[in-house]
């Protein structure tokens, strides 16, 4: 294939010979016909820079088919099928043809019966005529050579039995321009500082700009699927008055991930094959030093808040390790201090509403279902005197704005909720009760220490955000949605998120351990 250098040496060396080229269907190039599509960029080109001029000449043309061009070869089908049956009375049963034939037998019979050349005779297929002439074969012919006929019905029949295709052609009608010449300049695009030293520009020929040429489409920026699931969640919070607490903080002490939350210093959770632990730094002591000493009463003994504790020796070393965050309630038990140091400066409690939907960090091994980090979306109410009948009542609201209006509960165990409840909705299509995510009543010895009146009370609930964003999205396996195995076109492709009512009910089963 010539390149458009060539081409365009081609079209100047025939202008300079012939003035025009009347149609670019006739060019050569090495005795083989030249590209028509290739030709264009070429003429492209030389227009540009206003030494040739061309016009389109378009033209409707007729292809054979596959099937087009076998007829033309063999002959149409009726005309085989005609063939294939003797002359005589006896003729050829059609089970037969059939089988010879396979699926063109029915439409060659059809038409041999609307041209009279055969007949049923029982089970048998019997010849009317002693001859035929195929015309369906000749007109064939005729368009392969031609690509057209005069009759315009046979060209739609035949078009009809997708014998034909049409096909529409582009060639040029070229001639010279103001500036033609045998040789093409070289444009240049840009000024350069060489050319401003030196002069060069002076005498240099531009490129012209094409204005109205469509420039490349701007990338924009693309939400991941998670973080459209995500604002989802976010706008039903904000609906219901809540405010975010700010977790961008990944790593946290083990005071706060634990310690403020009555988790004991032996909990499993705080072992090496549960918590990610850093090695540097590999310790805090960034939390008030009263706030400390009331925890350390309350974990060994209760302190002042009624309970008993859990009679160890509680070790401020364990506390400040640094660790990836387990899960987001460790910003909740600070955001909770932080009210009570609000209502000590304002000299009265005012009820609060936080919410977090941020990642969090688990030292578990990696599956289809489970990363050693996730996404935990958690809620937090605060106010005087709140009981489980408000906890319950706020869930199934709450459930209900995600599109899940059965929701049950079961009772279970927290280290720093008392009561504690699992949340199970009704999955309509596994026809049971799926557990959704856990909740409770923050315990007294969390709530009293941090600060809080003693008539407050603080209700809160929490579930994952992966696995309903793989049901929105009809992901399998949790890899392909975060982690180094994702593919980057997903996150460009997919739709923005909108929970409803069918997705609500796909949700349930969705909660993370």
């Amino acid at each position: 294939m010539a390149t458009t250098e060539e081409l365009q040496t081609l079209v100047l060396t025939t202008l300079d010979k012939s003035n025009t080229i009347e149609d670019s269907k006739d060019l050569t190039y090495n005795d083989a016909p030249v590209d028509q599509l290739a030709l264009l960029g070429a003429l492209n080109s030389l227009k540009s820079k206003e030494m040739i001029d061309f016009t389109p000449i378009e033209r409707i043309s007729w292809t054979l088919t596959e099937e087009g061009k076998q007829v033309a070869k063999d002959g149409s089908h009726e005309a085989r099928v005609f063939g294939a049956i003797p002359a005589g009375d006896e003729g050829l049963p059609i089970a037969e043809l059939q089988t010879k034939f396979g699926a063109s037998a029915k439409a060659g019979q059809g038409k041999a019966f609307k041209n009279k050349w055969i007949s049923k005779k029982g089970n048998n297929l019997v010849r009317l005529v002693d001859s035929i002439v195929d015309e369906t074969q000749k007109e064939l012919k005729e368009i392969e050579a031609t690509g057209t006929l005069e009759n315009q019905k046979t060209l739609a029949e035949l078009k009809k039995r997708t014998l034909i295709d049409k096909q529409k052609t582009t060639t040029y009608s070229v001639s010279k321009g103001p500036d033609f010449s045998l040789q093409v300049k070289k444009e240049a695009t840009d000024i350069t500082t060489d050319m401003l030293l030196s002069g060069e520009w002076k005498n240099a020929t531009f490129k012209k700009y094409n204005f109205e040429a469509a420039g490349v489409p701007p990338q924009g920026g693309h939400l991941h699927p998670l973080m459209k699931v995500r604002q989802e969640f976010r706008e039903i919070f904000f609906e219901m008055g809540f405010q975010e607490m700010p977790t961008n903080c990944f790593a946290e002490s083990s005071f706060w991930n634990f310690d403020a939350l009555f988790q004991p210093q032996q909990h499993p959770a705080r072992d090496a094959h549960d918590t990610f632990f850093l090695k540097d730094p590999a310790t805090s002591d960034r939390y008030p030093r009263d706030l400390m000493e009331k925890i350390k009463k309350t974990h060994e003994n209760g302190g002042d808040t009624g309970s008993i504790g859990y009679n160890y020796v509680w070790k401020e070393e364990e506390a400040q390790k640094l660790i990836l965050r387990t899960h987001t309630t460790a910003v909740s038990s600070y955001m909770l201090h932080k009210l009570s140091e609000e209502t000590k400066k304002i000299g009265e409690f005012r009820p609060a509403k936080y919410f977090s939907i941020d990642r969090v960090f688990r030292n578990e091994s990696v599956d289809a279902t489970h990363l050693a980090e996730f996404h935990q979306i958690e809620g937090v109410i605060a106010d005087k005197n709140l009981t489980l009948g408000d906890l319950i009542g706020f869930m199934d609201v709450f459930f209900k704005k995600m599109g899940m209006d059965k929701i049950r509960f079961k009772p279970t165990y927290n280290p720093y909720t008392e009561p504690s409840m699992e949340i199970f909705s009704y999955h309509e299509g596994l026809k049971s009760w799926v557990e959704i995510g856990n909740s409770g009543m923050f315990r007294p010895e969390m709530l009293l220490p941090l600060g809080l009146p003693p008539d407050v009370r603080v209700i809160a609930w929490g579930l994952g955000l992966e696995r309903p964003t793989m049901v929105k999205y009809g992901i399998s396996n949790i890899r392909d949605l975060l982690g180094h195995k994702v593919n980057i076109a997903m996150i460009k492709d997919y739709p923005i998120c909108r929970l409803d009512k069918k997705m609500g009910k796909e949700l349930v089963g969705l909660s993370e351990d």
